[in-house]
C-alpha cells in the first residue's frame, strides 16, 4: 500500500517528470527516489488539469485517493 502521494500536473513528458522527481533535487519529491506513477489522467488544457489537481488535493484524504487509484 502506498504511504506518500504526489499530486501534480505537467505539460511535459510524464516519464521525464518522474525522472526529475526521483533525482535528489531540492523540494518535497527530491527527498525520495522511489516515486512511481500509479495513476494519471489526461486533460486537453493546462487550466483543466490544474483544476483537477486542486480538486484531488482538496480531498485531504488518503482513502479517497486510494479509491481513485483502485477504480482504474
Amino acid at each position: 500500500m502506498y504511504d506518500q502521494f504526489y499530486i501534480g500536473h505537467t505539460s511535459n513528458n510524464l516519464e521525464e517528470r518522474l525522472k526529475k522527481h526521483n533525482s535528489h533535487h531540492k523540494g518535497f519529491t527530491g527527498k525520495y527516489n522511489d516515486w512511481e506513477i500509479v495513476y494519471f489522467e489526461k486533460y486537453d488544457t493546462k487550466s483543466t488539469a490544474y483544476a483537477r489537481e486542486r480538486q484531488v488535493k482538496g480531498w485531504k484524504s488518503r482513502e479517497m485517493i486510494r479509491k481513485l487509484i483502485n477504480k482504474q
